[in-house]
């Protein structure tokens, strides 16, 4: 069974309109030079139009209007004309442009400062996206909300790539759909936590060397919480809003997606997890494909109730230099998986995708800091401790 990319941003490209400097700041100094500096912002880029167009790279045009859909009819080989607006692809583009208004809504209402800047392109390939970036608001440091519907062909090393490592099988260009959106929250107060969110929904049709094959799809995605303090009531809140999703449709979903995120975000090398967890799925076509549209339509919806409380309890509290630091050491985690283990960003640098578009997902700034333990029983100890040792939490 194949395999589906494991976060997006793959598609889009930088919402950015410079080329030169990289979309994705992170700091690299020494440990004495950390201990020495204190935090600072990088400039907002300034624009004074609600869409932005998109620097032309390769595969991608920009746009200055978003379109009704990314989707033709005859894109969808097996909709007719008339019924092309109700195939899973039309509708699952409708779920995820609704999510990304819906999140982006709630992200600026609670920001109170921050707007966010949009630039909608296109693909010579087939499909395009729209992505959404706020930066340096009055709580968000970073926050990413994109949209993809793209298709096309996906050289070979990609489709291992989206099927796994372990893959063996090595067939020639295999001709694919890919919808979804994705987002990456990071705030500015270290006692807020970072959240991630994609779900996606992805085909592939017979390559080349392999005619008559049939379609393949499935579906993936997941919403986790890294957070670089733990309140066990925010924790509970979000996880017990991503339960309420799952048990919707099958009570064993969330037990088996919370395992599924805690083993997924581990970065080996440290025998660590990233977060908190929440729940991930990848692959998903072993039930009825309009459950699992509707499935992946109600956790895009639990996103804005899971996170919104819980940053509202936390973007004003006080908070020190220690703080900080903390909560920069935790994003350079955050940057080591994206980096080393994630599969989507290997999709998307083998796809030939921008840099800047798959790197997007990053921390305006991070640390590493040479060495470093927390203090046992400290509240940074505990979140560590947490990382290591996954919990239930309800």
């Amino acid at each position: 069974m194949a395999k589906s990319i494991s976060s997006s941003f793959l598609f889009t490209p930088s919402p950015t309109t410079r080329t030169l400097q990289p979309f994705s700041h992170v700091h690299l100094q020494s440990p004495k030079a950390f201990r020495r500096s204190t935090y600072s912002a990088i400039p907002r880029t300034s624009s004074s139009l609600p869409i932005r167009a998109t620097v032309a790279i390769e595969k991608e045009s920009p746009e200055n209007e978003r379109p009704d859909t990314f989707l033709r009819a005859t894109d969808d080989p097996h909709s007719s004309v008339n019924a092309s607006h109700n195939s899973v692809r039309a509708r699952f583009e409708k779920m995820i442009r609704e999510a990304q208004d819906e999140v982006c809504a709630a992200i600026e209402a609670e920001d109170g400062v921050g707007k966010f800047k949009e630039d909608v392109w296109s693909r010579a390939g087939g499909g395009g996206g729209i992505s959404r970036v706020l930066q340096e608001g009055g709580v968000w440091e970073k926050a990413g909300v994109n949209v993809s519907v793209v298709y096309g062909m996906m050289p070979p090393e990609a489709y291992r790539a989206a099927k796994g490592g372990d893959s063996l099988e090595k067939p020639g260009p295999v001709p694919f759909f890919a919808a979804g959106i994705s987002s990456v929250l990071h705030p500015k107060n270290p006692f807020a936590p970072t959240l991630h969110f994609n779900y996606r929904y992805f085909e592939t049709d017979a390559p080349k060397d392999s005619p008559g094959a049939p379609r393949q799809w499935w579906f993936g995605g997941g919403t986790d919480l890294t957070p670089a303090y733990i309140f066990e009531e925010d924790v509970k809140h979000f996880h017990q809003v991503q339960k309420q999703a799952c048990d919707k449709f099958d009570p064993s979903f969330y037990p088996r997606f919370k395992k599924w995120c805690d083993d997924y975000f581990l970065i080996k090398h440290r025998g660590e997890r990233r977060g908190l967890g929440g729940i991930f799925f990848d692959d998903l076509n072993d039930y009825d494909q309009e459950l699992l549209l509707a499935f992946a339509t109600e956790c895009a919806k639990s996103v804005v109730p899971a996170y919104i409380p819980i940053i509202n309890r936390r973007k004003e509290m006080s908070f020190t230099n220690q703080h900080k630091e903390w909560q920069q050491l935790r994003r350079g985690r955050y940057v080591e998986f994206n980096l080393v283990y994630d599969r989507g960003t290997t999709f998307g640098l083998k796809t030939g995708g921008r840099i800047e578009s798959i790197l997007v997902s990053l921390p305006l700034t991070a640390r590493w800091e040479y060495d470093h333990a927390p203090e046992e029983g400290s509240e940074e100890w505990k979140l560590l401790d947490a990382c290591i040792n996954a919990k239930d939490w309800i």
